[in-house]
This record gives C-alpha cells, structure tokens and sequence, in this order.
C-alpha cells in the first residue's frame, strides 16, 4: 500500500503568510525533505525526521521522496513561496515521469503558498495588477541566451517582469546584464521593485528607476519586479509611494 506525498509551498517566510492547508501538511508528514534553509523554518516535531539537501539536488529529493511515499509513509517535500514557481512541484512531476511504474501509484497532493512576487508586490502597491510573467535568471538548466530573449520578448510585449534567482556566487554579473538588455526596450523611468526576505526580520525592499538600477545588493532571496512601460509611482507625502501597473493599457505592444 503506498502512503501520500504533498508538495508543500511554505510562502515567502513569515510564519503568519504559511497557509492553514500547508500548516497541516506538514504536521502530518513524518518525513519532510526540503533544501535546507526551508527545512529549518519547521518546528520539531516528535517522531518526524527531515531530510534536508542542496538546492541543485531537486531531482534527487524528489525521488527520495517518492520512494519512501510508494514505501507508504506520509511525505512532505517542501519548497519556499509556491512549489509551482520554480519549485518542488515541477520536479517531483519530472522525476514521476521516469519513475518506476509503482511511483505513479503514489497519491500526490500539491499545496500552494504565497510565491515572492505576490509577497513583494504586496509590500509596494499593485505593480502585478496587468499581464506580468516570472522569468528565473539562472541559467543551470538553460542558456543565457534564452533568458535574454525572453526578456527582451516580455518587456516588448508589456509584461511586468519578476525575476527568481536574480544572482548568486557563481553568476554575480546576470542580473546587471538583464537590467541593460531591458534598458534597450523599457524606458529608464520604468520603475523596479528590490524585495529580500519579504515577511522576515532581515526584510529590504527598494523601489528605483530602471536607469538606475544595480545588482550589487541582491541575492537569492531577492525577487526583483521590473514594471511595464506602463507602471507608475503614485506619490504620497510623506510616507513611500505606490507603486501600481493600471488594469488597462494605453498603448498597444511593440
């Protein structure tokens, strides 16, 4: 008799923003497997064992997992923000198809959670409030080249841009190369949203113009939101602005 498998998004950090659903997913887990930090954000609990890994080991995790559901425990495979954004989700489905055929018998459960481009919007306004579209910067599992076309394609098409996995120790120069490719397309005063660590001690959001923007100060537990052409500031004395992109545009794309 094989058990379950929930794949659990834990949302951008802050305990009050994991979802009822995900809360009580967890709890009756007796085994989470998750990257590390999101492994460390769970309480103790008695009889339950965590399996935490690499955040390059997605594949591995998920087949992991998939081997002690099918052995007919109750899994949680946890992931940050929403496991269908550049999360677990994928993976666990990727590793399913070319699992063993008794794999396929596992009941999968998949849990949403609040992604970081919703948590960071929040912070500031409204800026995903028209078509907008989520690109990862890393390159692990697709050329550069990729990404900077479909950068270049979405911001010509009027989409608002969050960027996942802007930089990190290995690639520190993507991020201000995306920012110059979109500066061949968007106008300088477009407006771009820095959010790290939405809803935890350590949180920072900036909000600057597209001219001035820099990746010096980000991570990987930043999201960054690059507003349309048609996004705006909308000044409030003070206190900070809002930031929004209106429901209807002006102009039609490029």
């Amino acid at each position: 008799m094989t058990g379950k498998l929930y794949v659990v998004g834990l949302g951008p950090g802050n305990a009050s923003q994991l979802t009822p659903e995900a809360e009580e997913a967890v709890r009756n887990a007796s085994d989470v497997f998750g990257y590390g930090p999101y492994i460390d954000r769970i309480p103790e609990r008695a009889g339950q064992q965590k399996h935490a890994s690499d955040n390059r080991q997605e594949i591995q995790r998920a087949e992991e997992a998939l081997r002690a559901a099918t052995d007919g425990k109750t899994v949680a495979v946890v992931s940050g923000g929403d496991p269908g954004v550049f999360g677990m989700a994928a993976a666990v489905c990727e590793a399913l198809e070319k699992s063993p055929g008794q794999w396929r018998q596992v009941d999968i459960a998949i849990i949403p959670g609040v992604s970081a481009m919703m948590a960071v919007a929040a912070r500031v306004g409204a800026p995903l409030g028209h078509d907008f579209c989520a690109i990862s910067l890393s390159d692990n599992l697709k050329p550069w080249s990729t990404v900077e076309r479909r950068l270049e394609l979405a911001a010509t098409a009027g989409f608002v841009i969050a960027l996942y996995n802007p930089i990190s120790r290995a690639r520190p120069w993507q991020l201000d190369h995306a920012f110059e490719k979109l500066r061949g397309v968007l106008p300088g005063t477009t407006p771009v949203v820095f959010g790290r660590a939405v809803g935890r001690p350590d949180e920072r959001i900036a909000i600057t113009q597209l001219a001035q923007a820099q990746g010096g100060n980000t991570d990987m537990a930043t999201c960054v939101i690059i507003g349309s052409a048609e996004t705006r500031l909308v000044e409030r004395p003070g206190t900070t602005p809002l930031v929004y992109t209106p429901r209807g545009t002006s102009r039609p794309a490029a």
